[in-house]
């Protein structure tokens, strides 16, 4: 496919292959990935830094800040909106939003290592930049592929709580859902198996999926592709009126590790949220292949993952002299 599109587009005209290069690929355009090799060389290392630190007290924090860029880019774009706190123009903080309120989290990460990029290169580093390094850095801690994070976004003016209630996908929604969601972002359907593939680390509290666990889709009786002594596990670690907030691992095999032994659970059923499971459990879906091949082939899986993360990161940047880079990335300069 690649081939054919070079050959076709190689013999065009000069000046159209550039016109149809910038329509099809706007954020590819604009962000790249020596943004800062003059401004700010040693971002990435700063980053990584720090992050290496949060890792000594809290396994859990690669998870939660590649989660933090997830839930940043699915809502206008990667733009930093979601470390917005509430306050001046901020009425209401995406923080608040339901997929983010009581859940998301390392937002002092973050501040962290915006300090010490400040404290380097004053000015010159948006925060939505941050967050893309903070996933690579997170991912690859953890065991996983390291990818060429592409940068020069800039930080928004304001947030959108609606849009991430809206946007961002939630746990118990319909594959097709997701698949929407996905979509709308310009997402495909091997980015969405790749992306859920970043479930292989990290936690989730009970509310999340223990409608799975005992009223299915008000049936009454666990979701029958819960595997059982996997059900079984969950119903301990989450009884019906238990507190909502315990921790599970996503991945009960290797927690902490990045690697894809979160698909190789799914064929065994023993996805932890609905959505998870769906990828393999819905009957003629096309992520059912890409589910297989990602348990059977760890390396297609961080290939994946990689280039899905690029893609992620290109959705919708602000560039240019829109937005601003931000001093502290819980509020809009001078507020």
């Amino acid at each position: 496919m690649k081939s054919n599109m070079f050959s076709f587009t190689h013999s065009l005209p000069t000046t159209i292959f550039l016109v149809l290069t910038i329509f099809l690929h706007p954020s590819n355009a604009q962000l790249n990935s020596s943004f800062y090799s003059s401004t700010c060389p040693n971002v990435s290392s700063i980053v990584r830094s720090i992050i290496q630190q949060a890792l000594q007290s809290d396994t859990r924090i690669a998870a939660s800040l590649t989660r933090l860029h997830f839930h940043d880019c699915f809502v206008n774009g990667c733009d930093g909106s979601l470390l917005l706190d509430q306050g001046g123009n901020i009425t209401l903080s995406e923080k608040n939003a339901g997929p983010n309120n009581n859940s998301a989290r390392g937002f002092n990460v973050v501040d962290n290592i915006k300090t010490s990029v400040e404290n380097s290169c004053p000015g010159v580093v948006s925060c939505a930049d941050i967050l893309a390094l903070a996933a690579e850095a997170s991912v690859s801690l953890g065991g996983g592929p390291s990818w060429t994070v592409l940068l020069g976004r800039r930080d928004s003016l304001i947030a959108n709580p609606s849009g991430a209630n809206t946007s961002i996908p939630t746990p118990t929604e319909s594959l097709a859902n997701v698949t929407a969601k996905f979509s709308a972002v310009g997402l495909n359907i091997t980015d969405l198996v790749a992306l859920s593939g970043a479930h292989t680390f990290g936690r989730a509290q009970c509310r999340f999926f223990n409608q799975r666990l005992f009223n299915f889709s008000g049936t009454g009786s666990p979701d029958p592709t819960l595997n059982s002594n996997y059900l079984a596990t969950l119903q301990q670690n989450c009884p019906q009126n238990g507190s909502g907030n315990t921790l599970n691992n996503l991945d009960p095999s290797s927690p902490d590790t990045f690697d894809n032994n979160y698909f190789q659970n799914l064929l065994k059923n023993q996805g932890l949220l609905q959505t998870d499971q769906e990828l393999f459990s819905t009957n003629g879906s096309a992520t059912i292949a890409i589910v297989n091949n990602f348990a059977s082939n760890q390396t297609a899986f961080f290939e994946a993952f990689a280039q899905s993360m690029i893609n992620m990161g290109n959705i919708s940047p602000l560039t240019g002299s829109q937005g601003e880079i931000r001093i502290d990335c819980k509020k809009v300069n001078g507020s």
